[in-house]
């Protein structure tokens, strides 16, 4: 997923700006996937990820005047999908609720079920741990290993220089190294 501007025609977008609907379902069609894909990553549960994609969407419809087509849409559209996983993230944590649909993808191939139960705790652990770090980290993280993009790429969608995505990148994994630490030096020890 290298293309932050995905692959929408900025004829598609002008017709949106100018009040197609036909032109708006193309857009949401194209970019549904990946908003649900990060919006999942950040607030970590399937029927949130649906249901905040979807309000992002009709947040960006009812914003669509202050949208430049000369823009890419995607990044713009991150923005809006962002603050609204946020804020549900900031009022989840003040009440209390923490939810955790591991989303674990399958193997294609055989495996032994020791091999497979292994496989979905580290999963387990991995997304466990991602959800401690701040949103800002987990963010980041979720931007560059589970999205794929590159540094100038997230710049972009957050609208930070390059330097600072290296930074807060840096620091994110570093915080969640410390928190897998103990399960790291477990499974390489071999004296188990």
């Amino acid at each position: 997923m290298s293309n932050v501007s995905t692959d929408i025609k900025k004829e598609t977008l002008l017709a949106w700006k100018n009040g197609s609907s036909d032109a708006f379902e193309e857009i949401v069609n194209i970019s549904m996937t990946r908003a649900y894909s990060v919006a999942l990553s950040l607030v970590g549960n399937a029927e949130d990820a649906k249901d905040l994609s979807q309000e992002a969407f009709i947040a960006a419809y009812r914003a669509k005047k202050s949208f430049d087509e000369e823009r890419p849409f995607f990044p713009w559209f991150y923005r809006i999908l962002r603050n609204r996983c946020l804020n549900f993230i900031r009022s989840r944590s003040k009440r209390g609720e923490i939810s955790m649909d591991v989303l674990i993808e399958k193997d294609s191939g055989v495996e032994s079920p020791e091999r497979a139960m292994v496989r979905k705790e580290d999963a387990e652990a991995l997304w466990k741990a991602l959800f401690t770090l701040s949103p800002e980290h987990r963010e980041i993280i979720v931007l560059r290993n589970f999205q794929d993009l590159a540094y100038r790429e997230i710049s972009e969608v957050l609208g930070i220089s390059q330097g600072t995505v290296m930074s807060r990148l840096f620091y994110a994994r570093k915080a969640l190294y410390d928190v897998l630490k103990d399960r790291l030096r477990v499974e390489g020890d071999d004296t188990r």
